[in-house]
């Protein structure tokens, strides 16, 4: 569980939920997006993300994504981006995030070489 406030009233939580397959965020402990994922061996697959109604262009997925990203890193995962919203925020991003998708997926991802 990773709080981020965003004002002093604003509070968002991400939350992993492994038997689930999917990570969440809360906003105020309301659930406000989600984002589904495979964990085979050491490579993690991320399959779909969303918003829920009333929640787009506010941040929120990418906050949920960027979380997601992170924890792979922190556990020496590889990547596979097959949401296009992931393989997104890792191509605005490669400084970050490129090196989690393997060199030899990428191109399937429509991400660069290096």
């Amino acid at each position: 569980v990773r709080p981020h406030p965003r004002e002093a009233s604003h509070v968002i939580t991400i939350r992993q939920r492994p038997d689930d397959h999917r990570w969440e965020i809360h906003e105020h402990e309301e659930l406000v997006g989600l984002a589904n994922y495979e964990l085979a061996d050491d490579t993690v697959s991320f399959t779909h993300t969303e918003t829920l109604p009333g929640n787009g262009g506010r941040g929120l997925a990418k906050q949920l994504v960027v979380a997601m990203l992170d924890d792979a890193r922190a556990n020496d995962l590889s990547v596979l981006p097959y949401c296009s919203y992931v393989a997104k925020v890792i191509a605005e991003q490669p400084a970050e995030y490129l090196g989690l998708v393997p060199n030899h997926r990428r191109a399937q991802f429509g991400l660069p070489a290096s």
